[in-house]
């Protein structure tokens, strides 16, 4: 179905990596969205509960579809208003990860985001839960959680500072046993889980595709795990996350599921769409199918 361009609104991060961009957004907009008959609005979000308190205006005034120009935390904290809605969401990448965006090609320049995003068809996508803390990208729960805090110490965004947060964290991060239930069938126990994430979406962000084979409309979600045991065979293969064939690596455990529970020994790291949370110790997960509707061009 074609987006009902009538009421258009922008929501700008300034914060996000935004530089020059604004500018060569604004000029986009006024080449690709500003037409005849659409009413067309900006707004800056100045905090988190700012941004979603004028989504759910937008939302009560018919809104249609919400362009919102940040990174991937605030894709969640907007995208979380917009669940079970029929307003379209399209992604105007400015963070460092860009997971979301790189899943559905769409273009990484925000100006021409802008322009993809005036021709593209909405598709409702699954949306994940950790104890009913949505997530569209991915959730993680071992060392590929607990990076996340010192990535986010870093003055500086993008792969190489996140490649040094997850080597300082391999040798602070300990382990601890899960116990893991899925679709209240199978269980399995991992005595040393060093990565352990759940993917709505094929990827991190910044190209790093731990999920391949993820779709985001299929109504499940797949689980990641590498043992630690196993983390020395998988590092010198580390590339291949890039090009999209980490999966094939038999050190590599994954599994598809609809509902997940994750028993720890006590709390945790848990990363949702790129933001560090703190976990209890059991965990419960599930999708729901077809939630969001978002723009792919």
């Amino acid at each position: 179905m074609k987006p009902d361009r009538k009421k258009v609104r922008l929501l700008i991060n300034p914060n996000s990596g935004m530089g020059t961009a604004l500018d060569r957004i604004r000029q986009s907009l006024l080449d690709h969205w500003d037409l005849p008959g659409t009413d067309l609005t900006i707004q800056f979000s100045k905090s988190k509960e700012d941004g979603q308190d004028k989504v759910k205006r937008a939302v009560d005034e018919g809104v249609h579809t919400l362009l919102v120009a940040g990174g991937d935390g605030m894709i969640n904290s907007i995208g979380s208003v917009l669940i079970g809605s029929d307003v379209a969401l399209g992604v105007i990448p400015t963070g460092s990860g860009n997971g979301l965006a790189r899943h559905f090609d769409i273009p990484l320049d925000p100006s021409a985001a802008v322009a993809a995003l005036a021709r593209a068809e909405a598709k409702a996508i699954d949306v994940g839960f950790a104890n009913d803390l949505p997530f569209f990208i991915t959730c993680s729960l071992a060392w590929d959680a607990a990076l996340v805090n010192t990535f986010e110490k870093s003055p500086v965004r993008g792969i190489l500072p996140y490649v040094f947060a997850a080597v300082y964290e391999f040798f602070e991060y300990h382990p601890q046993p899960f116990t893991l239930q899925l679709d209240e069938e199978t269980e399995i126990q991992i005595e040393d889980p060093q990565l352990c994430t759940i993917a709505n979406l094929s990827q991190y962000g910044g190209g790093a595709q731990i999920a391949p084979g993820a779709k985001a409309d299929d109504g499940q979600l797949q689980l990641v795990v590498i043992r630690r045991r196993n983390f020395a065979k998988v590092l010198p293969m580390v590339g291949k996350i890039f090009d999209g064939t980490i999966d094939r690596l038999r050190e590599i455990e994954t599994h598809s599921f609809h509902k997940l529970t994750v028993h720890r020994q006590k709390e945790g790291p848990m990363q949702l769409d790129g933001e560090l949370l703190s976990a209890p110790a059991e965990v419960h997960i599930r999708v729901q199918p077809r939630a969001l509707n978002v723009l792919v061009p």
